[in-house]
């Protein structure tokens, strides 16, 4: 076959057959009385292998090693591609993810769009510095992009970086928790925690209900977190975690404070100091967290707290006893 007649076969055009050829990819086979090549059928399969390898992502210096080299491996190379190929789609996902925030700034001309670029360079800094510099941006009338701030909310350990960057966030006009709900299933218990932080000083119902779903985290730091944040929101769901971090000296004086802000009805602080009573009557329930669930009652209003205060100021531990004693007193001073 000559040339043209190759190339309406295989689809590859006469002048990258004759590139192929003189890359001594594939020679023709003979060459007619006129001289015009001659591909014989084995040199348009030939043309076919070096075609299905381009595909591949191969150069034609590997395509040539692949074809020739009797000692050549696939193995190897295909996993150098594999890995190249991550690297490049891990690029372009990159490359797209900071395309879709610098539009989600709605930047009106270049000069705001080279604003976006030098927020989103300096809050992947090294430097907290310059991450705690952009996170407050927002203040000088600078959007941050949203989900910019979700992502380094999620990844900051810097204690200070990370207060700027979740202020940052709840002032940044919305969107904010859906972004930081695909945090709650990360692997890593800190990004979790780090998620419910951040929804916590965010107000309105998306975030309640994405702490709400917080409380079944299997990490109790995540759980607890949710928790303090839902006893202001008065979300009741919040009450067994809150009463077990009691019993375990988390954050125990947090969480008494917390379950005094849900006791803001006769039902809830009922239900609050049933619960304490139950744990303060469990067999396994040391001394120190009797201690803690006595002082826990002191922020709960109603009847069925005051009995226990009442029952416990006769308590065989000492300690406890002189504790709801105290409690008692103050209660009757009020």
């Amino acid at each position: 076959m000559l040339i043209g007649e190759v190339a309406r076969r295989s689809g590859v055009s006469a002048r990258m057959l004759r590139h192929y050829e003189s890359f001594g990819l594939v020679r023709p086979s003979g060459r007619t009385g006129s001289g015009y090549r001659e591909y014989s059928a084995q040199d348009v399969r030939r043309i076919f292998h070096i075609e299905s390898l381009r595909s591949l992502g191969l150069s034609l210096r590997e395509i040539g090693r692949a074809l020739d080299d009797p000692g050549f491996t696939p193995s190897a190379l295909v996993t150098d591609l594999i890995r190249r190929t991550q690297d490049r789609i891990a690029a372009e996902t990159e490359l797209l993810t900071r395309l879709r925030r610098i539009d989600a700034a709605d930047p009106t001309g270049w000069e705001d769009v080279l604003r976006v670029v030098v927020l989103l360079r300096a809050l992947g800094s090294q430097h907290a510095d310059d991450r705690q510099r952009a996170a407050l941006s927002s203040a000088d009338g600078l959007p941050v992009p949203v989900g910019a701030l979700v992502e380094a909310v999620l990844h900051e350990t810097d204690p200070n970086v990370a207060g700027a960057l979740r202020w940052a966030l709840a002032h940044s006009g919305g969107g904010g928790p859906e972004l930081l709900a695909d945090g709650l299933a990360a692997p890593a218990p800190g990004v979790r925690r780090r998620a419910v932080q951040a929804l916590a000083e965010l107000p309105g119902g998306a975030a309640t209900a994405h702490l709400r779903d917080a409380l079944e985290d299997p990490a109790p730091e995540v759980r607890g977190h949710a928790a303090l944040a839902l006893g202001p929101r008065g979300a009741a769901e919040a009450l067994p975690v809150l009463v077990e971090m009691i019993v375990a000296g988390t954050n125990d004086t947090d969480a008494a404070d917390a379950l005094g802000e849900l006791a803001s009805d006769t039902a809830t602080a009922e239900r609050i100091a049933a619960g304490l009573v139950d744990r303060l009557a469990h067999e396994t329930a040391e001394a120190d967290a009797r201690g803690r669930l006595t002082q826990a009652l002191a922020g709960i209003p109603g009847a069925t707290a005051s009995r226990a205060l009442e029952e416990l100021s006769h308590d065989q531990d000492r300690a406890v006893a002189l504790t709801a004693g105290y409690l008692l007193q103050l209660r009757e001073a009020r």
